[in-house]
């Protein structure tokens, strides 16, 4: 199809490292769309860096951690009862709700203190992690929209990159990003 002219790129969406390497052999990847944010990390042990060595771009999914990053979730009652996150999402589980609450009040300090949103925040550490990493967030409202547009052009330096990494460290965060039933289809 490539060849035919009928797909510019080849993507794939959480896929394994192994997987990564193979595909790419086959056929030069353009793509991987796969869940990363402050809060869903585990790409950056292995996988951010073989799609920079292998020069593939990274669509980041979730970068808010399904709207959890904003700041504005305080309690699993602010979600329908058929909302996912309460269904397949254990860190909005009621025993990890209250250490990720504390987590991103942590962000949101640092937001205050920079004059932008939690949410900027996360973008803009999202956007500094490298070129070719492209965060997608879901909005449901042009303010949205917009807030999340202009983390595009903050501009972090060390001191501010490391003050959120030290705010949002991976281990400070409690439970899976899926269910146990979820992670089947997810390639680490």
């Amino acid at each position: 199809l490539v060849t035919a002219g009928k797909v510019r790129e080849i993507g794939l969406s959480e896929a394994g490292a192994a997987t990564i390497r193979r595909a790419h052999a086959v056929h030069p990847l353009g793509v991987l769309q796969t869940e990363w944010s402050l809060w869903s990390r585990d790409i950056e042990a292995e996988i951010a860096p073989l799609c920079r060595e292998l020069g593939i771009t990274v669509v980041a999914y979730a970068p808010l951690g399904r709207g959890f990053l904003s700041g504005t979730i305080r309690s699993v009652d602010q979600l329908g009862t058929d909302d996912f996150r309460r269904i397949a999402q254990p860190r909005f589980a009621a025993e990890n709700l209250p250490r990720n609450l504390t987590v991103v009040d942590r962000l949101v300090r640092l937001a205050d203190e920079r004059g932008v949103s939690a949410a900027q925040l996360a973008l803009a550490w999202l956007h500094h992690r490298d070129l070719d990493v492209v965060p997608i967030p879901g909005t449901r409202r042009r303010s949205h929209l917009d807030e999340n547009a202009a983390a595009a052009f903050l501009d972090l330096d060390a001191e501010d990159l490391a003050a959120i990494e030290a705010s949002v460290a991976p281990g400070h965060i409690a439970g899976a990003r899926w269910n146990e039933q979820s992670m089947q289809f997810i390639e680490l």
